[in-house]
């Protein structure tokens, strides 16, 4: 797959645009530049917008607030977790009432306590099924109680399976490397629901109701991979984990519908790339692979929108002719 392109500014194009949140709309407690303004535009527009997280340590009610600390006028449910989504699929998987072992914390509790569930921590009450998500505070007697359970025939499920969590400090072991700690002790598999799992995506597509939504995420190994297994379209922006040494070297089926340096991507048209041999033109800029495949920009301002698609389809072309990865050379990205 090839960048897709738009006549007029991309939001334009789809009913709902979907965002995830860490590099993309906020990293630790400041927003990450361009993103307020251009929420602002698309709101003041009347666009619809909904925030995405895989952690499910925090309230949907929690993550709106600091949204709204930027100067966003959002509601709570404008946020989507993937604590609200797995517990959506344990209560339609259990019948109301049923005990469940939590391994985490309000971030899980309130959506399956809203969903008719019973919250318990011990092998004592008798859980019918574990529930598990980061918070800070799990420790090893969390992770054995669940293990025992799991063990005595509980029903598995798990918010999200990312094995690392970005913190103020660095990076840090996330909910996948606890989901692996309990399925090394228990051999078992748990039922999933946040990104690169459609779980989160089917949430919130259910209480939208939208019928063309447009998934915008940092991370191609959950945003976009998460979004493609859920059939949506996505753009990956430049302003967090994946960059664009990772982004060329994705193979076409795992490859965004659109990339844009950062969130006024969303505001733009996006010019169609021409192609003739290894060299890509969009607009005013053009970028092309060379025999040893190194791809660079020989045209066009650096970190502009058109210069990235064309370093992008540059670097995809080669890939596809050749099955090799290309080198990215000079400052394409710089502003």
């Amino acid at each position: 797959m090839m960048l897709a392109d738009s006549a007029g500014p991309l939001s334009a194009a789809y009913d709902l645009t979907m965002f995830d949140l860490d590099g993309v709309v906020y990293r630790g407690p400041r927003a990450v530049p361009h993103a307020v303004e251009t929420i602002s535009a698309l709101l003041g527009g009347g666009g619809r917008i909904a925030f995405l997280t895989n952690n499910a340590s925090r309230t949907a009610a929690d993550v709106a607030a600091q949204i709204r600390g930027y100067g966003l006028g959002i509601a709570d449910s404008d946020v989507v977790t993937a604590g609200e989504a797995i517990a959506r699929i344990v209560g339609e998987s259990l019948p109301a009432g049923s005990p469940v072992l939590v391994v985490g914390g309000p971030g899980l509790t309130v959506p399956l306590e809203s969903h008719g569930l019973r919250c318990v921590s011990s092998m004592e009450d008798k859980p019918v099924a574990v529930v598990q998500g980061f918070h800070p505070d799990v420790g090893w007697r969390e992770l054995a109680e669940a293990s025992y359970a799991i063990q005595g025939g509980a029903a598995w499920f798990a918010s999200n399976a990312d094995l690392t969590v970005p913190t103020g400090r660095g990076t840090a072991p996330g909910n996948g490397a606890l989901v692996e700690a309990v399925r090394r002790a228990t051999g078992g598999e748990p039922v999933v629901a946040g990104k690169p799992e459609r779980g989160l995506f089917d949430e919130t597509v259910r209480r939208t109701g939208a019928t063309r939504p447009l998934m915008v995420g940092d991370r191609l190994d959950t945003d976009i991979v998460g979004a493609l297994n859920a059939d949506l379209d996505a753009m990956h922006v430049l302003t967090g984990i994946s960059g664009l040494a990772h982004l060329v070297a994705q193979p076409p089926v795992q490859r965004p519908h659109y990339v844009a340096p950062d969130l006024r991507g969303l505001l733009a048209s996006h010019p169609a790339v021409d192609t003739d041999g290894d060299r890509a033109v969009c607009g005013d800029a053009a970028a092309e692979a060379d025999e040893r495949g190194e791809v660079r920009l020989v045209r066009g301002e650096a970190g502009s929108l058109e210069a990235v698609r064309a370093v992008v389809t540059a670097a995809w072309t080669r890939f596809d002719r050749t099955g090799e990865v290309s080198r990215l050379v000079g400052a394409a990205l710089e502003h």
